[in-house]
């Protein structure tokens, strides 16, 4: 043995290079720790410079998509249904398509019960567990009553080194600082419509692109059976998970990589376009198209829906057939 290391050690003086052996009495278990701690304080002193201004450009496009949307909202009528997560944009009847998977006494494939929406349905809410920073390890089982619960974009934001205040931390699709309030808003022309609408357009595409840049240097997770989201290097076991049909896992998240719709889901519905009847029919689905919430309600406000969402709401498709016997019926 000694002689093998005293050859190698020659072989590597010779051409020019260095060689270096550990004992093999060292208990590598003890340096182990020791590393990944200094890792760890680096990294907290160290944050990616070029993510911080990508996590600014994420929390103003967040907050400007919020005053948007609320604003579209208050001109624009938003329909959802009473037992499943359909959203219709756009009408006062909403559509006749027999989707409806709400309760299962009520059986599936059903039409919808419209009741009006709010931001809320637009913009789902996601949040998750905060941290004080990114290495925290996530809360135990009786630890939950001591985390915050934010939106999951703003606590990305803050982990890659945002300037944020305690408001913004707060600010929901659904709370009521981004409401307007009973009064309703003074008419709008049709150009400052529009022009709402190109702005909360153009945040929605900022927010997305910039929470999947941030989603490569940052990770996150989402846990396979449930909608349960955890911003950091691994998932938590302070809440159980929702689907009781998982119960034989004692109610332990399967966490996974979160990607970009998890964090931003864009809420698919159906589309109406100009060539369609005024109430969309469950047997003509096939000609109609489907688009994020937001983009159609931008659209509908007179916005211009960039080119790769043309595939996904069919603008050039051809029109269904009319049947005015079902019209009057709906």
């Amino acid at each position: 043995m000694v002689f093998r290391m005293k050859l190698l050690t020659n072989m590597m003086q010779t051409h020019g290079g260095y060689a270096r052996f550990y004992s093999s009495n060292f208990d590598f278990k003890k340096l182990k720790p020791m590393i990944l701690k200094r890792m760890q304080d680096r990294a907290k002193d160290y944050t990616v410079k070029p993510m911080v201004r990508v996590a600014n450009e994420v929390l103003k496009a967040r907050m400007i998509l919020i005053q948007g949307a609320s604003t579209l909202l208050e001109f624009i009528p938003v329909l959802r249904c009473k037992f499943c997560p359909e959203v219709y944009v756009g009408g006062e009847r909403g559509h006749l398509i027999q989707n409806c998977h709400g309760y299962l006494r009520r059986g599936n494939n059903r039409v919808h019960e419209w009741t009006n929406g709010g931001l809320h349905d637009i913009l789902v809410p996601v949040e998750t567990l905060h941290l004080n920073n990114m290495f925290q390890k996530g809360p135990k089982r009786d630890q939950s009553f001591g985390f915050d619960r934010v939106p999951a974009v703003v606590e990305l934001c803050w982990q890659a080194g945002a300037h944020l205040d305690g408001d913004t931390m707060k600010v929901t699709p659904n709370s009521g600082s981004v409401h307007r309030g009973p009064n309703r808003v003074e008419p709008l022309s049709t150009e400052d419509l529009r022009l709402i609408a190109n702005e909360t357009l153009k945040a929605w595409e900022t927010l997305r692109s910039g929470v999947q840049k941030l989603l490569l240097a940052y990770p996150s997770k989402v846990c396979n059976y449930c909608s349960e989201v955890h911003v950091g290097l691994s998932g938590h076991k302070a809440l159980e998970c929702g689907v009781f049909k998982y119960e034989g896992w004692r109610g332990t998240h399967l966490w996974k990589r979160a990607d970009i719709d998890d964090l931003v889901p864009p809420k698919i519905m159906w589309c109406r376009r100009p060539q369609d009847p005024p109430v969309l029919l469950h047997e003509n689905q096939k000609f109609y198209g489907h688009a994020p919430a937001v983009v159609d309600l931008c659209w509908k406000a007179g916005a211009v829906v960039p080119t790769k969402y043309y595939c996904m709401i069919k603008f050039n498709g051809l029109s269904p057939p009319v049947d005015s016997s079902r019209m009057l019926v709906g």
